[in-house]
This record gives structure tokens, sequence and C-alpha cells, in this order.
């Protein structure tokens, strides 16, 4: 195949043209879920993904089956390494950018009074909140996350940072600013009324969902109702958004919050919560039934565009109660491993139907990369007691990181996968960048079994990746770059 330069139309500026990527293709074909992510794994280690000019997949498969068509299309050789879709974290809080390390000398609550609290309130000042958005841009990029349902900045100028600046890279990104009507003195400065906290969100909505290109079904910049968590507001709150959510639920607005992450016996945030409503459920406060009993006392925040991170500790009316309004759960094992919440059960929670995305969490757990999550969740979940015990496959791994993230956004017809038509978000992993990881894809042990020996090599990659090993990160079959616009 013939090698074409880059086509200008002027300096600086790149007319888009037909891409050919070639390297060894990992992804999860079709819609499977979880349970079936080991039968639509798809492997071609002599691969090519073919991109077109408006960044939609027309063709992946071998290299040698490129269509003649594309043979003079611009080629990228990546050989001999990986092409996977882009990583999606379904939960990563945008104003605990420079928190990651955090020591709060306790668990979650403790951790928010002493630590995070104060340190989202920096972001008060709009040069740090500035300086948080290009720092949270390049934290992305080098992860490879491409989408992101982001719990953003309480505070307004903060916010339009962050969008300003994702735009500019050309990111995908769900975000809302982070909504807190009650808390300790350590929270006072993220603390509004009811009143202001709706008219906020509303204007939220109105000045950045779908301003990239007005239109919700083809926009990378998309805005969400993001309650802090039920102990972070009231009942008045609770109904307020409710209220909002079902005037502009038609407009694809999404819903993101905490739910049953940590239970220490008595004092814990589940308890708390049951305590501070008098409901059978923490999931009933997000479900408008927040007063005393479970009764009805508002409207649903539940839906195919809501996630709901942690989810560690859920009764089985919970997760069933997800799974039938279409809710999805950002999982977050390091999060859970950092703050000392426990584990969220695998089998149990996967049997509800419920879909399970992965989330970084950072500020509450200490990683940006997906694939660091999803090698802490089989290792979490191989040592769950018991027959709850389970080691997870890593086209499971791979989907739960990717697809499932997709289909968390309700974009899974979009992106998520290397299906053609669908938009081209992947990333390029040159394991020579990182010796360890080298040495495991090019030394490691591999069965006579090309079926298990393919599930090797990619669990290995999962494993062993790290920032170093993501070289190219495409969003719509463009190029995204840490520290300068996209291009």
């Amino acid at each position: 195949m013939p090698v074409a330069g880059r086509g200008r139309s002027g300096v600086g500026i790149v007319t888009p043209m037909t891409q050919v990527h070639l390297g060894h293709v990992f992804h999860i074909a079709g819609r499977p879920t979880v349970t079936a992510a080991a039968t639509a794994l798809v492997s071609v280690p002599d691969g090519a993904l073919v991109v077109d000019d408006d960044g939609t997949i027309v063709f992946c498969g071998l290299r040698d089956e490129v269509p003649a068509e594309y043979g003079t299309a611009d080629l990228h050789d990546h050989r001999p390494g990986f092409l996977l879709p882009g990583f999606v974290d379904t939960h990563v809080h945008f104003p605990q950018t420079f928190a990651g390390d955090s020591y709060g000398g306790g668990q979650l609550l403790e951790w928010l009074e002493g630590c995070i609290f104060p340190a989202e309130s920096r972001l008060a000042e709009p040069d740090f909140a500035r300086r948080a958005a290009v720092e949270f841009c390049d934290r992305r990029i080098a992860a490879g996350t491409t989408a992101a349902m982001v719990f953003g900045s309480a505070f307004p100028h903060a916010q339009d940072a962050l969008f300003a600046e994702t735009r500019r890279r050309g990111l995908r990104i769900v975000s809302g600013r982070g909504i807190q009507t009650v808390g300790p003195p350590s929270a006072a400065a993220l603390i509004t009324s009811d009143g202001d906290a709706v008219r906020l969100a509303r204007e939220e909505i109105d000045t950045w969902h779908a301003a990239d290109t007005g239109d919700v079904e083809t926009a990378l910049l998309h805005v969400a109702i993001v309650p802090r968590f039920s102990l972070a507001v009231t009942t008045a709150t609770l109904k307020a958004l409710g209220e909002l959510y079902d005037s502009v639920r038609d407009r694809g607005v999404y819903v993101h919050s905490h739910l049953n992450e940590n239970n220490r016996p008595g004092t814990g945030e589940v308890d708390s919560v049951k305590q501070m409503y008098q409901v059978d459920t923490y999931l009933d406060t997000y479900d408008g039934r927040f007063l005393p009993g479970s009764s009805v006392g508002g409207k649903s925040l539940l839906g195919r565009r809501t996630i709901l991170a942690h989810c560690v500790h859920c009764d089985d009316v919970e997760l069933e109660r997800m799974a039938e309004t279409g809710t999805s759960i950002a999982h977050c094992p390091v999060s859970q491993l950092f703050l000392g919440s426990g584990t969220m059960p695998w089998k149990r929670t996967v049997a509800s139907g419920v879909n399970i995305a992965a989330g970084t969490d950072f500020g509450g757990g200490d990683e940006w990369l997906i694939s660091r999550v999803l090698g802490d969740a089989f290792k979490v979940h191989i040592n769950e007691p018991g027959e709850a015990g389970v080691s997870m496959h890593p086209a499971e791994m791979l989907f739960v990181g990717t697809l499932a993230g997709a289909r968390a956004l309700d974009m899974e017809d979009r992106f998520g996968n290397f299906d053609a038509g669908k938009e081209a978000d992947f990333l390029v992993v040159d394991p020579s960048r990182t010796p360890a990881l080298a040495g495991m894809i090019d030394h490691g042990v591999r069965s006579m079994d090309d079926e298990l020996a393919c599930e090797q090599t990619l669990f290995a990659l999962l494993m062993g990746m790290r920032e170093t090993s993501v070289t190219e990160v495409y969003v719509r079959g463009r190029r995204v770059t840490a520290g300068l616009a996209s291009r």
C-alpha cells in the first residue's frame, strides 16, 4: 500500500483525508453483554483500521483485505503496536485533578472533609481553575481516555474552563457542576441555595449542552445534572433537581452521582443516608422516593443516561431497579481500595443485568489509566470470598473499559468498538515504550491453543500498559495531543 502525505489547505491546517492504521487490532464487536464479551472478542494480529475523512470507520480487518479503493489513503503503520478502542472513564473528578494523593486519616467522610472539600474550593480562583482544566485534559490524553463522565466543579467559571479546554482538544465529555446545598464548614465555598443550584445547573445546560455542534446526536460536549451525593443535598434539593431533569430529559441531558460507596457500620455513607432520609434504600433518594418510608417526594433521576458510581453495598432490589431503568454503574475498584470502601460483588452485580462500566474516580483513586482500573478489578474480584470469587476474562475487562462505557453514556451507536459506521475513537499502544510490557508481549509464555494465546496476549497488554505505552490518541479520526489543539 503506498504512503500518501497529509494534504494541507494552509499553514498548520490539515485537510481531512481517509486514513489506514496498521497494527494488532483488539475490540469487542457488536452489542454483547459482559457475559458474552469473550465470544465477541476480535483479534486481528495483522490488522487494519480504515477511517474516512469524516472520522467514521469504514473497514476493520486483515491488512491484506483492505479494499483497493483505499490504496492511496494516508497510511499510519503502527506495527508491531496495538490498536484499541478509546478508553471510557465513567467517573472522574475534575476539581480533584491535583488531589490524587490526599491523605485524610480515615475513610470516605473523613477524607472528604479534611482533604477534598478544601482542594475543590481552590478552583474558586479562576487562574487556578484554568490551570486545572489544562492539566485534566493532558492527563486524559496521556491515559487514552477519549470519553468521560466528569464530576464537575461547583464554580461555573471552572466548568466554563473545563468545557472550553475540552472542546479545544477535541475530546468527548459529559460533565456538570457538583451540586451541594448542605455540608460541613470545610465545604462552605462549594455550597449554594436550592434556587441557585437549579439556576446554575440550567444555565450550564443552556450554555454547554451540545454547544460544539448544536445537535446532541453529533456533539462531543454534553451536560449532566450532578448532585454530589445524597448527604450533600436535601429533600428540597432532590425535588427541585427532579423537576429540572424532567424538563430537560428529552434534550439528552445526563445525571451523575455516587451510590452505596462506603458503609463503615453506624457512621458510613450508606447508614448515614438511610438515617438522614429515613428511607429503605439509598437508591430511593435518587428515584424520587426520598420521604420517610421511601414515600414518593418528586421525580426520579434514574434512566439510561444516568450513571451512579461505586455501588459497592447495593441491595438486590436496588440492582434490579437500576437494570429496569437502564441506569449504569461506574465501577471504581482503585478508589474502593484507596478509601477502604469494600468490593462491589462482581457475580451478583452482573447477574442483576445492570450495565457495569469502568471509572477511575481520580481523586478518590490514584490512577488515570483505565487499564489500571481493569487490572485492579481483576485482582479484587478473584479475591472475593468463596464462590463469589471470579477470574475475569480479558475480553470482559476490555468490554468494561470501552464498549460498556459507551453504553453507559448512551452513545454505543457512536463509538466503543471498531464496527463499521462508528466514529473512530482509538488508541495506539506501543509496548516498546514500556520495557516491562515489551518483555511480557515479546517473551511471555503463550498457549499452543490459538484462542487462549490471543486471550493471554490481551491480558498481558491490559495488565502491563502504562501511560508511556499510549503513543497516539484519536477521537473521531483526529489525533488529539497534550498541551496543543487537536490536529
